[in-house]
Parts: C-alpha cells; sequence; structure tokens
C-alpha cells in the first residue's frame, strides 16, 4: 500500500504553482496521468526523497518516509525506491556493469561483495544485457539505455519502482514492445509500480488504476479493470477521443478524459 498526501508551493519570478496531492493505492500498478505540468514529476520526486514537501506524509507498506507533523523525513537512500528518470540518467562515463551496480557502492565501499556482484550478473543476464556489460550507454539504443535504467533502479532491491514518463525518450515504434516487456519485468519482480505519463496508451496497456491529474490536484481515480470511476474533485468535462478498439477501452478513455462513462 502506497498513501500520499503532499502539499507544496513552487515558485519563480514568473510562476507559482501548488500541489496538494492525495491517493492512496495497493494496486500492482498504479499510474500517474494528466498533462505536462499538472503536478506528476512533483509527486514522484517527492515520494522519492528528492524533493521536501512544505506539509503532508508518504507511507509505504506501513512504513513511514515523510511525515510532516511528525517530523520524519527519511533520506532517499533509506526510503528503499527504485526511480527511472525520463532520461534515464545513465552514467556515460560507466560501462553498462558499472551503472547497474552504482547504487550498492558508496563512497566508503567501492567493492562489491560477492553476492552483490551475483546480483549485478543476474540481472545483466535478467534484462539481456550480459554481453554489453562492458558498453558505454552512448552506444546503447533507446530500449537498451531504459533496460540498464531499469537494471539499476532494481538493484537495491527496492519496495517500489517509481517511473517517470518511461516511454518518452523512445521512438513510437518502440514504445509497444517495451510496454509488454516492462509489465513483464514488474511480474517477474512482484513490485509495485507507480508510473507517471501524459500518454494515455501508457495507462491503457500497463495500469490497473490510473490517478488523474489538474493543475496540481487528483481529481479523478479510474479502476481499469473494474471499468469504473471516482469523481475526487469537481471537474468540468472534456473531450473524448474519436476511436477506441474496443467498447471497454472507449469507456476507459472516456473517464480518464473526464467525460460521464
Amino acid at each position: 500500500m502506497i498513501d500520499v498526501d503532499l502539499r507544496l508551493t513552487v515558485a519563480d519570478q514568473s510562476r507559482r504553482f501548488e500541489l496538494a496531492a492525495r491517493f492512496a493505492t495497493d494496486a500492482p500498478f498504479a499510474a500517474l496521468y494528466g498533462p505536462s505540468g499538472a503536478g506528476k514529476s512533483l509527486t514522484l520526486q517527492a515520494i522519492a526523497g528528492l524533493l521536501r514537501p512544505d506539509a503532508g506524509h508518504v507511507r509505504l507498506d506501513g512504513r513511514t518516509l515523510f511525515d510532516s507533523a511528525r517530523g520524519i523525513d527519511l533520506p532517499a537512500p533509506e526510503r528503499r525506491i527504485g526511480y527511472l528518470f525520463q532520461n534515464y540518467a545513465l552514467f556515460p562515463h560507466l560501462s553498462v556493469r558499472d551503472n547497474v551496480a552504482f547504487g550498492l557502492r558508496s563512497w566508503h565501499r567501492r567493492r562489491l561483495s560477492s553476492d552483490e556482484d551475483e546480483q549485478v550478473q543476474a540481472l545483466l543476464d535478467g534484462f539481456g544485457l550480459a554481453t554489453m556489460a562492458t558498453s558505454r550507454p552512448r552506444n546503447l539504443s533507446g530500449g537498451q539505455q531504459q533496460r540498464v535504467a531499469l537494471a539499476r533502479a532494481l538493484a537495491c532491491r527496492p519496495q517500489v519502482l517509481l517511473l517517470d514518463e518511461p516511454f518518452a525518450a523512445l521512438h513510437p515504434m518502440l514504445r509497444s514492445a517495451l510496454r509488454t516487456e516492462l509489465a513483464q519485468v514488474r511480474q517477474r519482480w512482484n513490485i509495485p509500480v507507480l508510473m507517471i505519463t501524459h500518454d494515455i496508451e501508457d495507462v491503457l496497456a500497463l495500469a490497473d488504476v490510473a490517478f488523474v491529474y489538474e493543475q496540481g490536484q487528483v481529481v479523478r481515480e479510474v479502476d481499469l479493470h473494474a471499468g469504473s470511476s471516482r469523481d475526487l474533485a469537481t471537474l468540468a468535462l472534456s473531450g473524448v477521443p474519436a476511436e477506441a478498439e474496443t467498447p471497454l477501452r472507449g469507456r476507459l478513455r472516456q473517464m480518464l478524459a473526464g467525460g460521464a462513462a
């Protein structure tokens, strides 16, 4: 179960943005869906401990990662969270193997234990990266870079995997195959996933539940299996895409877009 209630204000000379996001789910694969600038990335960064909220809480399987009222704010390395950045954030000067192993090392312990070395090798084998273990990221395709980033995120055996627009950097022709691959990774590792996306196809292909963001708030919860939705805030209706593969997908598109089912 992930339980999130965050309030955060960010501002500069030209813009002020207020995030007030609240949701809870025990779904294996949850999506935060909405347009760019709606507050999804801020939410993910706050969950991971990369950004400190002004108020609220983050709880994961009974562990409190952040609670402003109780003065709890665990450092990012202690949260046991795997994070896949939108641009993958691979280290260009490190090999594939060293990128995957990076999270297992620290400034005072540069060498891996034999168990950790076996773990890295198992990840390389499992993601089909063993033959390119000595390669640099610049020599890999977009899909291969994504696999390296996923393997690195899983190396520390996290409790949850956070994905920031995992397909945005990929050619459209690759996305369908890699959605399938990502679903298989989640099942194989049996780890809950929280993904942010502005692409409705990502939601339809992968998510069990979606939380729809608009202007810094979670306004709707959509159950992708039951084909039902629950409004969490008042929202004006928006248009519905003209085409849908099946009647259920059509209703889900409508729910995600804000229309009545």
